[in-house]
């Protein structure tokens, strides 16, 4: 009788589960020795990373940043395929930083003396949350506020009502740093030229901007939900942040080009996962399959069997798989696992792209006019000071700006309950709730208006007025595939869940004669890695941890890499 080869079947066909698959399938010997499957419930491979085309440019829908290049194994992929460099524009955002315009709620750009003490502030407190400057001595004796006693104050005052000792959040510290700055920098001469803000009220509003790029940025709607304690253990690697020329799909498309025809299924959404945590083998010969521990249900009714299946798809979708009979998984899982995955954060960012038209003067002849990177300044939404007209969704994302210098394509992020707001509404209400808030900042009447004085030379449409004329907008939270972005950690949970959610399943038990076959769930994606949680290389890592932990317990020779990734 011939052995029957040991079946892998992989879930999911993003960077994770495409990594993974990439890593088993082109180990030595690998081919011969095991069946291996990748099955995917979409159309298309690539998961949350999802290149595409809107007004004649490339744009990623998903996953954008390549974080640090010092050590990113995506930027090494990157280099290797030349998928940094390109003749064709694409979302390059090379104008993300350089001279932004601030403009406030009513016309008034605010200049460096209002932004900058603002935004060094909210940078500072960021950097000691994430356990970048921890050490008395890190002021500079030319700075003329105390961050560290900042710091200090804002921890003491941080802890959440009712959420026990040392349970802090990123959220309330801010705020608490906020408020011990203005304890410190009391009689202040008061602005002029801004209407009816206030200095307090303008600082305040700019310090909300920053708070709302920082939700982008972990995913998390509302930062009072983000831990403050595990902020600190997130690693990023050194270096700048950049995005791929070529598009991120590049390199899920080089993972996927060594797999042979047919072992990556599209179409082919999991409704259930039965295993075998207490030996109990009923099925070891159903439907002819043979015994294999694992038995995974289709959405078409067909099923299919296996000794180790690898599930990389996204927290969203674990924690609605993790309700009762109606369940991903047949038993459902460990208390342990189940605990994990409801205490993790899983939030929802999408982004939002609009075309402008090109401006035309009297005579129809097309104006060269840049739109700037702008930085948006908002009222409170239960300000009685707000304009009107502006949607309260448009008061929670921070800027909206070209995707590269001059493009006529323009990008703004939002998150949390904006976020899936945007993915209710129709174009036109979305066009125009972007429209009326553009022009009530860069409008002719108001664009010579500067803040405490001077004037201004905000390059905005002159000659003509501005028109946004199509939007696109992703849509990961509605999505039943992903149901979400990308994973933080929430207050109440900790970096030891996200070790949780990487342990295989069955748990280890002792040896014996009658021990249940090892590793017939393993777990990989962005929300099992302890470190780089929420990015493409935690993906990745993961995917390449799991295809190890099975070639090692199959003592695959020359399997060097340990499974600390």
């Amino acid at each position: 009788m011939v052995a029957k080869k040991p079946r892998i079947v992989i879930v999911g066909a993003g960077m994770a589960g495409l990594t993974a698959a990439n890593k088993l399938y082109t180990s030595t010997g690998f081919k011969d020795l095991f069946e291996l499957y990748v099955v995917e419930g979409g159309n298309r491979i690539g998961g949350r990373i999802n290149t595409s085309q809107f007004g004649g440019d490339q744009i990623e829908m998903g996953a954008t940043w390549i974080h640090g290049i010092v050590g990113s194994p995506i930027h090494k992929m990157a280099q290797e395929l030349h998928s940094l460099e390109s003749d064709q524009p694409w979302e390059c955002m090379d104008g993300f930083l350089d001279s932004p315009t601030t403009m406030a709620e009513g016309g008034f750009e605010l200049g460096p003396s209002m932004v900058d003490p603002i935004s060094t502030l909210f940078k500072k407190l960021m950097d000691f949350s994430q356990g970048k400057l921890i050490e008395d001595g890190v002021v500079s004796s030319s700075e003329e506020v105390d961050y560290v006693k900042l710091r200090s104050r804002a921890s003491m005052a941080s802890t959440i009502n009712g959420g026990g000792f040392g349970k802090l959040s990123v959220g309330a510290f801010l705020r608490r740093g906020l408020d011990a700055y203005w304890a410190s920098v009391k009689d202040r001469e008061e602005i002029r030229g801004c209407g009816n803000w206030s200095r307090k009220l303008l600082e305040d509003a700019v310090f909300a901007m920053h708070e709302n790029t920082q939700r982008t940025y972990t995913s998390a709607g509302d930062l009072s939900t983000l831990d403050y304690d595990a902020e600190r253990e997130y690693i990023m690697f050194p270096g700048e942040e950049v995005t791929i020329a070529k598009g991120y799909l590049s390199i899920i498309e080089a993972l996927a080009s060594v797999l042979p025809a047919g072992m990556i299924q599209l179409g082919r959404k999991v409704t259930k996962i039965e295993w075998q945590p207490d030996c109990h083998r009923s099925g070891e010969v159903e439907n002819g399959y043979g015994s294999r521990p694992a038995k995974l249900h289709f959405c078409d009714g067909s099923v299919m069997l296996a000794d180790h299946v690898i599930v990389t798809v996204s927290l969203g979708v674990l924690k609605a798989g993790i309700n009762g009979d109606s369940g991903l998984f047949n038993p459902p899982l460990p208390s342990f696992k189940i605990q994990a995955i409801s205490r993790l954060g899983f939030g929802v960012v999408n982004k939002l792209f609009v075309q402008l038209s090109p401006c035309s003067d009297h005579e129809g002849e097309k104006l060269n006019n840049k739109f700037p990177f702008l930085q948006m300044v908002f009222h409170r939404s239960d300000s009685e000071l707000r304009h009107q007209k502006i949607p309260w969704w448009m008061r929670r994302t921070a800027s909206i700006c070209p995707i590269y210098n001059n493009s006529s394509v323009l990008l703004s992020w939002f998150a949390g309950k904006e976020a899936l707001e945007l993915e209710k509404m129709k174009d036109e209400e979305i066009l125009n709730g972007v429209s009326v808030t553009v022009k009530s900042l860069l409008s002719k009447s108001n664009s010579h208006k500067l803040c405490n004085g001077n004037v201004n030379s905000v390059e905005s449409s002159e000659g003509s007025e501005m028109k946004f004329v199509k939007v696109l907008t992703s849509k990961w939270g509605t999505d039943p595939l992903f149901r979400g972005s990308y994973s933080y950690v929430g207050v109440g949970s900790s970096g030891e869940d996200l070790d949780s959610m990487a342990k295989p399943l069955p748990e280890s038990s002792k040896n014996g004669a009658n021990s249940c076959p090892p590793l017939q769930i393993l777990f990989a994606g962005e929300a099992t890695h302890r470190t780089h949680y929420s990015t493409t290389h935690g993906a990745y890592f993961s995917g390449l941890r799991e295809a190890n932990r099975l070639l090692q317990h199959y003592n695959f020779v020359g399997v060097s890499e340990l499974l600390q990734h």
